[in-house]
């Protein structure tokens, strides 16, 4: 009976040891963690402190452009070659007077409604490191049910044989993610010690990238991911080069996946077709969300123009695909193949049917036609066809009710 009471107390001993062991490798793993997280938060504040000088630039501009055009709209009033009657004199100056008062309100509320440029998106992180992130989040959800496990097992002294095994289980499970997560840390300072001039070349090429189009822009791109995704965590090991040009690599990543995206709704804009199956009103609905989704696009490009122009040309990226004779313009002229398709189907649905319906249709087709008209800036010669079409089907109809 000594004997096993003896032993019974080695292994519980031994269990404590191994619980104090995980508890401290968790602590250390902890404090790792914490000082990452106040290194992000530190490199968080210093990018808003550099766009804070950008935002005060564009404020000072907004005032320059009201008082000029306050002192234009006052040297307008004073240069007048006439000078009016005496009898209409009073009734003159009130008329200057609210004239410049509604310049006055004008120019504020334009300086009111000017967008601030936002800060560009940050590129998609890569497969892996999003991996590597859900192993790291599901360490907290572990910690709690140790704790479960443990307490229950204190409520239940006098059964330390059967409360025994689940917390030697979860010792177990608790061993097996420190020593995966281990793994994950040694493999990542294996790379980086083996790695270095896979990394130095890398850094020589991104440095020395001066594409001269916007497709060049997209093959540096993928090439570029391609080599990093040789890596276990891409963002892990490249923290520990510090000549590693964070910022270009972003910044080529931003405008290649922005073009990309632009490229890939213009191509479903201009893919539109009609669909014999289709009803109407729902073939109506898809195209006003295309363009729904088709405007917003080419908005965003637009309002953020002028900071990423400035932005790209510092890291010598071309942003010429960006301004109104680039993409912008060919996505607005894809639009016409929406009204088109819908005018089309709009014209030989209001000469098959004569129902109270089809003059809602018809007003719907209008506005459409209307909306991309003044958005594309006119009509081609296939839409122009397709409008006079469904007009002379429309008035027609009305002439008869």
């Amino acid at each position: 009976m000594p004997m096993e009471e003896d032993e019974e107390l080695a292994m519980e001993i031994d269990a404590l040891k191994r619980e104090l062991e995980i508890s401290l490798q968790k602590s250390n793993f902890l404090e790792k963690e914490n000082q990452e997280l106040k290194q992000e938060l530190a490199r968080f504040k210093s990018h808003l402190q550099s766009l804070k000088p950008h935002n005060n630039d564009r404020k000072s501009i907004l005032w320059k452009k009201f008082h000029n055009s306050m002192d234009v709209a006052v040297a307008g009033t004073d240069s007048s070659p006439q000078s009016p009657p005496a009898t209409d004199k009073w009734e003159t100056t009130r008329t200057q007077k609210q004239s410049n008062w509604a310049v006055v309100k004008e120019n504020q509320r334009m300086a009111a409604a000017a967008p601030t440029p936002a800060p560009p998106p940050p590129p998609p992180l890569p497969t892996k490191l999003l991996g590597g992130s859900k192993a790291v989040r599901r360490v907290p959800e572990v910690l709690e049910l140790y704790r479960l496990v443990t307490k229950r097992d204190a409520q239940k002294e006098n059964k330390a044989t059967n409360g025994g095994f689940p917390a030697v289980a979860f010792t177990k499970n608790m061993i097996g993610e420190i020593e995966n997560r281990s793994a994950y840390l040694s493999a990542i300072k294996s790379e980086v010690e083996t790695h270095g001039e896979f990394v130095n070349r890398l850094i020589r090429e991104v440095e020395a990238a001066a594409p001269r189009d916007i497709a060049e822009v997209e093959r540096f791109v993928k090439w570029l991911d391609g080599e990093l995704a040789s890596l276990v965590d891409e963002r892990a090991v490249l923290k520990h080069f510090p000549r590693w040009p964070e910022g270009k690599a972003d910044a080529l990543r931003e405008a290649a996946f922005s073009y990309k995206d632009l490229k890939s709704l213009e191509a479903e804009v201009c893919s539109f077709r009609e669909n014999p199956k289709e009803e109407t009103n729902a073939m109506l609905k898809r195209a006003q969300a295309l363009q729904d989704r088709l405007e917003q696009s080419v908005s965003n490009v637009e309002r953020t123009r002028e900071f990423n122009c400035n932005k790209y040309n510092k890291f010598q990226i071309p942003c010429q695909w960006m301004l109104d004779s680039g993409l912008p313009a060919q996505m607005k002229l894809s639009s016409l193949r929406l009204v088109k398709e819908c005018m089309r189907r709009i014209t030989k649905e209001l000469q098959l049917n004569e129902t109270p319906q089809t003059e809602n249709l018809f007003l719907q087709g209008v506005r459409f036609a209307y909306r991309v008209h003044q958005y594309a800036g006119g009509f081609d010669s296939e839409a122009i066809v397709a409008f006079e079409g469904m007009k002379q089907v429309g008035l027609l109809l009305s002439q008869r009710k």
